[in-house]
Parts: structure tokens; sequence; C-alpha cells
């Protein structure tokens, strides 16, 4: 019996020792109290990184790009059609030259283009349009009146009737040879390179282009799905709106104009349209050479989206840009992205409608 209790003795001292230790460890909070539970550290839930949404960019073209453009005087005779490479022009000038026939100022820039044409001579018209965007007139030939003032001022230019353009042989068995001739962006990009032709700029685009639709609901507008604008008995250019794609379809003179490789008819988003008085004159001999009254200031409208908005166009100067505001507000004119035509056609004898 005495030899049992000194066996236990050592286990009891230990179990006092151990539960000495855990009312120690208790006390301290490591493995708590009665009553109490450890602290459970939170998890922490990491929240999904949203990802940066990209502010929408304007696609019509680079906004910042300081490429100096190509403004290409482009045939619009009869006997011409159809025309090539104007889809990737960004805006495009039509105005009216002699005998009631107009020609296309379009413009290019940082593009890559393989048939721009058929390429005409030049008017002195056209040569303020140029300036306003700082751009290199590409022509062939021109009223002697513009290739003086061309190269008197040393206006920057590029005659693509020599090794700078393309003569069509196969459209010269349908064609006079006068309609037949083309160019294309390495001929231009050449030309540029040799002649030393300044390619950048710092004037800014003429336009200011919003990457969202506009909405122009809070404006007093009126419908415009059909738009005929009557240059002269010679030339009317048309406009049908295609609410599905939401641009204009382009004809002139009730007839598609389709594009010379393509086969498909051009389309438009926008269209700023007003008249100014043409004034005919004779210079070095030849009858029926125009002059635009465009300095000073008119009404017009901006057309998009099936939609006429009356516009207030100013041009201080021949080489000031044409500045268009919204004739109702006094606003800066802010176009939806894409193409822009700009048709000036005569008050005098010219005729516009839409409806």
């Amino acid at each position: 019996m005495k030899d049992k209790f000194i066996k236990i003795i050592p286990m009891l001292i230990i179990g006092a020792i151990l539960i000495t230790v855990g009312i120690i460890l208790t006390q301290k909070g490591v493995f708590g109290s009665k009553g109490e539970d450890k602290p459970v550290e939170e998890q922490k839930i990491e929240e999904p990184i949203e990802p940066v949404k990209e502010e929408p960019k304007v696609q019509i073209i680079d906004v910042d790009s300081k490429t100096r453009p190509y403004a290409v005087m482009i045939n619009t005779h009869n006997a011409a059609l159809p025309q090539s490479g104007l889809s990737d022009a960004y805006l495009v000038y039509e105005i009216m030259v002699e005998a009631g026939i107009t020609r296309m100022f379009a413009l290019f820039k940082d593009k890559t283009f393989t048939k721009i044409g058929s390429i005409r001579s030049v008017r002195n018209q056209y040569l303020g349009y140029a300036f306003e965007n700082d751009a290199i007139i590409v022509h062939a030939g021109g009223s002697a009146e513009a290739i003086g003032r061309i190269n008197k001022e040393n206006i920057a230019n590029i005659n693509v009737d020599g090794k700078y353009g393309q003569r069509d042989k196969e459209l010269r068995k349908k064609r006079a040879y006068e309609h037949t001739l083309f160019t294309n962006s390495n001929l231009l990009a050449k030309a540029v390179s040799d002649k030393k032709i300044r390619s950048t700029t710092d004037v800014g685009n003429l336009l200011t282009y919003s990457a969202e639709p506009i909405d122009l609901s809070k404006y007093q507008t009126k419908p415009a799905n059909n738009i005929s604008i009557k240059y002269s008995s010679y030339r009317t250019s048309n406009y049908q709106y295609d609410s599905a794609n939401e641009n204009y379809l382009r004809s002139m003179n009730n007839t598609k104009n389709t594009d010379l490789v393509t086969g498909k008819q051009y389309t438009v988003k926008n269209i700023l349209v007003y008249s100014v008085k043409y004034t005919t004159y004779t210079d070095h001999g030849y009858s029926g050479y125009q002059r635009i009254s465009n300095i000073g200031t008119g009404d017009g409208y901006y057309i998009t989206n099936g939609i006429a908005l009356p516009i207030t166009w100013s041009k201080a100067d021949e080489k000031s840009k044409t500045i268009y505001k919204i004739k109702e507000t006094g606003e800066d004119l802010v176009v939806n992205d894409g193409n822009t035509y700009i048709q000036i056609y005569p008050s005098n004898g010219g005729k516009l409608t839409i409806n």
C-alpha cells in the first residue's frame, strides 16, 4: 500500500504543474477565459478590380495627328464618273467651276490609298479651303490665275500630271484622255520628299468631332431624309438617309455616286450646306470662271442622322478657318464622328431642298 502511494505522488505533482500552467496561460489570453472565445481574425475579402473604361475615340481621323493633309482636285464631270477613292476622304468640298460643272476638293490624311481620282485642274476659289486646312494641293495643272498664285505665293502643291500620277490605260477605251489621271499615297509621299514639302502641321482640324452620337433634340430642327442641292442645270447633288446605317447615300443628278474600284455607293455621315454668291468672269481669254463670295457670314444647315440643324458660318479672310456655329444658341458646332461633305452652292441660281 505504501509502495503504491509512493508511485502516485510523481503523477499528482505533474498534474498539479500542468493545471497551474494552464491557469497562467488562460489568464494571459492564450486559451481565452471561461465564457470567452478567442478572437478570430476576419478573413480579408479582396474586391474584384474593375477594368478601366477607355474613353471612346474619334474614328474618322486621329484628332491629335500632326500630319499635313492632301487636298485633291477630284473630277465630277459626267464623262468622268465613277470616281475612285472618295471613301477614304475625311472631308470633301463641292464647289462649282465653269459651265455649271462642280469639282470636289477631297482631303486625306494618315491613309494608304491605291487609286484616287480622276484628278483635274485647280481653280482660284479652292485656295482658301487649302489654307484653312493647311493642306497640300494635289492637281493636274490649273487656271492661269490659280497657277500664278501658287507659284508667286509658294503654295504647297503637287502636280500629278507627270511622274506623280498614272493614266489608266483601260479607262482610256471608255473615257476621254483628260478623265483618266489618278494617283496614290506612295506617289504623293515621293512627291513630298522630292519637293521637300513640309509634311506636318500645327493648324489643327477644321471641325470638332464627337466620339459619342450627338443629341440634337434640344434644338429647333427639321427632318432631313432627302436632300437636293442644285448647283446648276448641269449638276445637282442628292442625299438619301439610310436609317439602318445612320448615314446618307450620295447621288449626283439622281444617279448613284459610286466608286470605280469597289462599285459601292458613297456614304456620308455629315453634310454642311450653305449658299454664297457666284460671279462669272473672264481670265486670260477664257470665259466662265467663277468667283465665290465666301468672306463674311451667312446661314446654312448641319445635316446628320436624318435631322437638319440651322447653323451660321463665318470666314474672316481667305486664310482663316470657316467657323460654324449653331444658329439658335451661338454654340460652336460639334459634328458626329464620320466623313463630312461641305456643299457650297450658288445663292444666285442654285436651290436647296430638304424634306
